[in-house]
C-alpha cells in the first residue's frame, strides 16, 4: 500500500496539540494542579535537567514524531471523517497510550491522580492530531 502523508497537516496536528499541551500545563490551564501532584515547586523547575526552552523544544519535536505516526494510521485505516478520526484517536490512546502512562502509576510510585491526569491529556492532544489529520487529507 502507498501511504502518502499530507506534511503540511502533520504540521498543524503537531503545532495544535502542542499549543494545547503548553495551556494544558501552563498556570492557566492545570499546571498548578500537576505541579502537585507531581510534587514540585518553582524552585524544583529552576533546577531541572533540561531549561525549559530545552525541554519545550524537545517536547515539540516529540509531538511532531507522534503526528506523523499518527498521520500513517490514518491512512492505513482511512479515518477521514471526524467519526472515524475520533474513533482512531481513541483507540491508540486506549491501546498504546494509556497503557504506557499506567506504568507510572504500577511501578514508579505515581499517584492514580496523576496518572488521570495524563491520561486525560493524552487523550485530548492525541484527538486533537487524528481530527486534524484525519479531515486535512
Amino acid at each position: 500500500m502507498d501511504i502518502t502523508i499530507n506534511y503540511l497537516a502533520v504540521i498543524v496536528a503537531g503545532v495544535v496539540a502542542y499549543a494545547v499541551g503548553a495551556w494544558w500545563h501552563s498556570p492557566v490551564g492545570f499546571g498548578r494542579q500537576w505541579m502537585k501532584m507531581m510534587g514540585l515547586n518553582e524552585g524544583h523547575m529552576k533546577n531541572m535537567p533540561l531549561t525549559a526552552g530545552q525541554a519545550m523544544s524537545i517536547g515539540f519535536v516529540v509531538t511532531l514524531l507522534v503526528a506523523y505516526v499518527l498521520a500513517h494510521f490514518t491512512v492505513l485505516v482511512g479515518a477521514n471523517t471526524w467519526q472515524t478520526s475520533m474513533q482512531l484517536g481513541f483507540w491508540v490512546w486506549l491501546g498504546f497510550l494509556a497503557p504506557t502512562l499506567a506504568n507510572g502509576w504500577l511501578w514508579e510510585g505515581k499517584s492514580l491522580k496523576l496518572f488521570a491526569f495524563n491520561a486525560a491529556y493524552a487523550l485530548v492532544s492525541i484527538e486533537i492530531m487524528a481530527l486534524v489529520l484525519g479531515l486535512w487529507h
